[in-house]
């Protein structure tokens, strides 16, 4: 694949603000979505469909938009990706009926999906392999600086005015996009397009079964599982520490805020160096033991501090995993970066759909069932990961 000449520390700062950006606004919904569903006298039901909905168009569109990436380039896409955002976010402030809100939520989910894949194809475009870990850490890190502050900033503003921060959202995404015009250079050349184009077309699930037959399918599952293990923790974390332990909404605050920042850093400091020094097959291996034992050590914690430790191990483990994946993947991807990150996006967001789903029926039965589960999950995607290496001979995708 030939490489434009670009230098990637200026994109990776504006792919980084974008990311951040997105994952606020997604963040910001999670403490005053419940206020619009009641002022519209709809049930949990609806409120659940509310949350789905942005993930299940992820899944659908991500691979849409990462072939799309390789045929007509990372920026338009970029751009394209934070302008849709931002229409959704305004959707959702002046929303004047429930229709309305899962329009918002159905467009953010649409256009959100076209930013993340194809920033994860232009950081694999221009970093070395040596640092494509690391460019995919302080992308990750950025995502998750985003989702621990979008709660808090989406609370505090709303004690103003309740839409107040859906507009500001969108106002931030806009700027994005502009920003994205002018300073985000393109990193595909046109020999890079061109050979994309000529490219067979097929469906997204024929490009799923495809995939899942290739080298990378192992991969693709433990991106699904990954997704689904946090979604399964996050859902029902808050009913969690209310039933166990009776925490109001701001000590659950803290403890999101702490185990974040815990992410953030392991993301933006820590997993260059423990790729370059173990490589990303050994760092995944470590940190699905570690997402384990903080699953299940989380159970048997019995007050406020170590509660915060045993969160922070499960955050630590899946900070280290999802960029070392992230990085295998791009390497194995070739020349069709943006397809194989789409495909990647499209997977997580089939597990951030169906994880809460799950966590909900499990917490119903048993308040540890959703952890235990979670550990399982963690253990068997370790077993299936060794299995995986010690048949995976290939090092590049052949489509």
């Amino acid at each position: 694949m030939s490489k434009q000449k670009v230098s990637y520390l200026t994109p990776l700062i504006v792919l980084m603000v974008n990311l951040f950006i997105i994952m606020v606004g997604i963040g910001l919904v999670i403490p005053i979505v419940p206020y619009y569903i009641e002022a519209f006298n709809a049930s949990g039901r609806e409120l659940g469909f509310l949350i789905a909905i942005f993930a299940f168009m992820q899944f659908l569109f991500a691979p849409i938009w990462g072939r799309l990436s390789d045929k007509i380039g990372r920026k338009p896409l970029v751009a394209l990706g934070m302008f849709g955002f931002a229409a959704g976010e305004f959707i959702f402030a002046y929303a004047s009926g429930l229709w309305m809100l899962f329009l918002s939520r159905a467009v953010a989910g649409i256009f959100g999906s076209a930013l993340m894949p194809t920033a994860m194809a232009f950081v694999a475009d221009v970093t070395p392999e040596k640092d494509r870990g690391k460019g995919m850490g302080m992308l990750g890190a950025a995502m998750a600086l985003g989702i621990v502050i979008g709660p808090g900033i989406g609370g505090w503003l709303a004690e103003i005015e309740l839409n107040l921060p859906f507009i500001l959202a969108g106002i931030a995404a806009a700027l994005g996009g502009i920003v994205s015009i002018f300073f985000l250079p393109e990193s595909l050349s046109a020999e890079d397009k061109e050979t994309a184009k000529q490219q067979e077309k097929t469906s997204l699930l024929l490009n799923m079964a495809s995939a899942l037959k290739s080298e990378i399918g192992f991969l693709l599952i433990l991106i699904f599982t990954i997704s689904f293990a946090l979604a399964n923790f996050q859902a029902i974390f808050g009913f969690y520490m209310l039933k166990k332990f009776g925490y109001d909404p701001s000590e659950v605050g803290i403890l999101v805020a702490v185990t974040g920042i815990v992410g953030v850093v392991v993301q933006g400091t820590l997993i260059g160096r423990l790729t370059n020094r173990f490589g990303e097959k050994k760092v995944v291996k470590g940190s699905l033991l570690l997402s384990a034992i903080g699953f299940l050590s989380m159970t048997f914690a019995f007050n406020y501090a170590t509660v915060l430790l045993t969160i922070s191990l499960f955050f630590l483990g899946n900070s280290l995993v999802r960029p070392s994946v992230n990085a295998l993947l791009s390497k194995m991807a070739g020349q069709n970066q943006g397809m194989v990150m789409g495909l990647n996006n499209s997977f997580l967001s089939l597990g951030n759909a169906i994880g809460p789903v799950l966590a909900g029926l499990l917490f119903e039965w048993n308040l540890e069932l959703p952890y235990w589960f979670g550990a399982f999950l963690m253990l068997v995607t370790l077993i299936g990961m060794r299995v995986w290496l010690s048949k995976s001979k290939t090092t590049v995708l052949r489509l």
